[in-house]
């Protein structure tokens, strides 16, 4: 007999509407859904008319009815595996289910749909050409400010997500790591009631969130804008880079000297050398 397949399926982060008619369809037909907590996604599944059977799979046991579905995917059913909103394994459980089917043989298959991180990047207005996914950090200030300090010279956009009582605590430590000015966006409750989504420096953000008690509740995604890189454009080479390259020269030739400065600053070694002949001239 051959297995059956393994689903990870993407389900609304908060308007019941934004399900793919795909997610409808593989959600009623399969034999067993995988869900984070059945009560939550029985108003998903009522709201849906998917009477499909549901199995409580969550961080405290999710080692355990891995196993149990892998003997069930063995014996022929399909299942899908949901989280509590958004995409699964993403800041949810999931990754030891999907890694042991995949060493059982199991077929595995997504049926994309929403993302919290990806929803909330798309109206930041940050930039979203190179972005850092990091999810939770941890609760602890302490801690916390440890793990920011680590980005501070990260180029990318950083992507947090931070729980209602945790959120002005977050923000206070990245306004203590990364500067009062370093630029955020944070997004409360997407496509929900009350969605909102508050954008400038850290400071400002936090100013409006410590003032209004209501902007604190639901769940947040933070973005932190990265540290900005250099132009690939810039054809100008300050005077101690080209200092180095004159104090090399003593020693080498002047296409080496400018390989070597090159590899120390990761200035382009053809601009280096374009740049020593000029000043010869």
């Amino acid at each position: 007999m051959n297995p059956g397949n393994l689903y990870i399926v993407a389900t609304p982060i908060g308007n019941l509407s934004d399900i793919t008619l795909r997610a409808i369809e593989i959600l009623k037909s399969v034999d067993i859904v995988a869900a984070e907590d059945t009560r939550h996604s029985r108003k998903l599944f009522n709201a849906h008319n998917i009477n499909t059977s549901l199995w409580a799979v969550h961080e405290h046991n999710e080692d355990v009815k891995a196993e149990q579905l892998i003997v069930k995917l063995h014996e022929g059913l399909s299942v899908a595996l949901i989280s509590d909103a958004g995409t699964p394994l993403i800041s949810d459980p999931g990754y030891r289910v999907v890694t042991k089917a995949r060493e059982a043989g199991v077929n595995v298959y997504t049926i994309p749909g929403p993302c919290a991180a990806v929803a909330a990047l798309s109206v930041s207005g940050l930039p979203t050409d190179r972005f850092l996914f990091i999810g939770f950090l941890a609760p602890k200030s302490t801690a916390r400010q440890k793990q920011l300090q680590d980005l501070l010279d990260e180029q990318a956009t950083v992507v947090l997500y931070e729980s209602p009582r945790r959120i002005t605590g977050l923000l206070s430590d990245i306004q203590a790591v990364l500067g009062a000015d370093k630029l955020v966006s944070v997004a409360k409750e997407l496509t929900k009631t009350f969605e909102r989504v508050l954008s400038g420096t850290v400071t400002s953000v936090l100013l409006q969130l410590e003032s209004d008690l209501d902007l604190q509740r639901g769940e947040f995604v933070v973005m932190v804008a990265g540290v900005p890189r250099k132009k690939a454009n810039d054809d100008t080479v300050d005077a101690t880079t080209m200092a180095w390259v004159t104090m090399a020269q003593e020693h080498l030739p002047l296409k080496k000297a400018c390989a070597l400065v090159s590899e120390m600053t990761g200035v382009k070694k053809n601009l280096l050398y374009k740049t020593a002949l000029t000043n010869k001239e």
